[in-house]
């Protein structure tokens, strides 16, 4: 097994020999590609909910394809002068929805920004129940079996690349300046999204950089899988594989997040977020990213923002002692770096 994955390695080693921006225009272009869907009117629909003090309060929804629609909610201040203004958008982690963002919001509405939250699929209103991972897990089994959609991560970015079709629409936008953010599961998604959408201006992915590659090779992997741990089984033992290894979760990951382990593995999309101003947050004790993972992501990251140029608009906070959390001081710390950014 080894031996199959250090060739895989030669051979991505080998793509570095091609001319940058050929390299990730080509990255993109196949990311882009793997979750295209024909696009359709917006339809946007925005209903106002009771304030939060000084804070306007409004839930939207807007049409992802033909076949769904995104809820999402969104805060921003009525003392702050009219006009144009930056937006952060917050994407949740696996089991939450929006709603666990909102405390998040309102610290960004009052610096501000227009605060953002949606549910990803299969999570929040686009469940029946409204809560759980039942429906998740069952769209990703779906997904393994037919081998459409890509409710694990993917479909989160082209729900993002939609959004922000959205909030190019509204009068107090400011298109040039959007932020993204996300925890965990909206970590991961944060650095996907951020690496294929030129229009999100800075990004900051919590605890959810990783290398799936490296952690392949090193047997890490179980942690990230837990958080899908019954789809995952019941895609196994439909496999007919009672002790799933690396081997099997590389299948795994072939149907259902295709090169999520290969061509769009975490050191080689973070790389295409430079010269945006890209802040990571992690823990050094979180199983969920280990840090030999974050390691080859945090090193791209540097050498891609060092070739650029702009080695000031990277930089890692990595907690101690922390495991699968973003603590208080890192999120203050994202706050402040997207008031630096993106000036409210």
């Amino acid at each position: 097994m080894r031996g199959k994955y250090l060739s895989r390695w030669l051979i991505l080693a080998a793509l570095w020999l091609i001319p940058a921006p050929v390299r990730a225009a080509d990255v993109r272009a196949d990311f882009l590609k793997l979750i295209d869907r024909p696009r359709v009117p917006l339809a946007a629909e925005v209903t106002p909910l009771p304030s939060e003090g000084s804070l306007a309060v409004f839930h939207f929804t807007f049409a992802a394809d033909s076949s769904g629609r995104v809820p999402g909610i969104l805060l921003q201040s009525t003392t702050r002068p009219s006009g144009l203004r930056p937006v952060v958008i917050a994407l949740h982690g696996t089991g939450g929805t929006k709603a666990d963002e909102i405390p998040f919001l309102k610290e960004l509405a009052a610096k501000g920004f227009v605060a953002v939250a949606i549910d990803a699929p299969y999570h929040g209103e686009r469940t029946k129940a409204g809560h759980g991972t039942v429906e998740y897990d069952a769209a990703i089994v779906k997904a393994w079996r037919e081998r459409q959609g890509h409710p694990f991560y993917y479909d989160t970015v082209w729900d993002v690349m939609r959004l922000i079709d959205y909030l190019d629409t509204r009068d107090d936008v400011d298109r040039d300046r959007i932020g993204l953010y996300g925890v965990s599961k909206g970590g991961v998604e944060t650095y996907l999204a951020a690496a294929v959408e030129p229009r999100v201006a800075v990004a900051i992915p919590c605890i959810g950089l990783q290398s799936f590659r490296w952690e392949l090779e090193n047997d890490d992997w179980q942690t990230r899988i837990s958080t899908i741990q019954n789809a995952f089984d019941a895609v196994a033992k439909e496999a007919g594989v009672a002790s799933p290894g690396a081997d099997f979760v590389h299948q795994f990951y072939d149907r259902v997040v295709p090169g999520i382990d290969g061509e769009f593995d975490g050191p080689a999309m973070v790389t295409l977020i430079a010269p945006r101003p890209l802040m990571a947050i992690n823990g050094d004790s979180d199983a969920h990213t280990p840090l030999g993972s974050l390691r080859l992501c945090t090193d791209a990251a540097e050498t891609a923002y060092q070739s650029a140029g702009h080695p000031d608009r990277f930089i890692e906070i990595i907690e101690p002692n922390t495991g699968h959390k973003v603590t208080d001081d890192s999120r203050e710390a994202a706050v402040e770096w997207f008031v630096k950014w993106l000036k409210p």
